[in-house]
């Protein structure tokens, strides 16, 4: 090893992704079930665009014992609709809460299942992608694994 730390290659967001961006917070703002201030089953928002150019949203739904966040089930819809090569998926909070980071569970789901993948996440100069290897690196190889 050189010394160099491991740099990030984040990326500033097209329109299209700000669009995504939008799509899932206003996804969330109007599915959210929790109170000003409080808690609920609906409270994350997420949209995934495909190669095609299509957006796909959906929500969380939380429960103790593990729900599917909202960025899976973005995926899900996504695939129900056809889509069949997702680019790029945002997390989005409700109540104004903004872009959220993917879970762990999330990141490895995405990195087996999308390797090439851009994940639209928060940072100290605003939103920008984020390829999901470089989001989660020396993540667990479960393909590999298969072999």
């Amino acid at each position: 090893m050189n010394g160099t730390p491991h740099r990030q290659q984040y990326r500033a967001l097209a329109d299209a992704e700000e669009e995504l961006v939008e799509l899932a917070r206003r996804t969330i703002e109007a599915a959210t079930d929790a109170p000003d201030g409080g808690d609920g089953v609906h409270t994350m928002g997420a949209a995934v665009l495909a190669a095609d150019g299509a957006m796909h949203a959906g929500v969380n739904f939380y429960h103790f014992t593990g729900g599917p966040c909202a960025e899976l089930v973005a995926f899900g819809a996504s695939r129900a609709a056809g889509a069949r090569d997702p680019q790029v998926v945002v997390a989005v909070g409700n109540q104004g809460r903004g872009i959220k980071s993917p879970c762990g569970r999330c990141r490895q789901v995405m990195a087996d299942s999308y390797p090439w993948l851009r994940v639209i996440v928060d940072t100290p100069h605003g939103a920008r992608s984020i390829g999901i290897r470089e989001l989660l690196p020396l993540s667990f190889d479960w393909l590999a694994e298969q072999a």
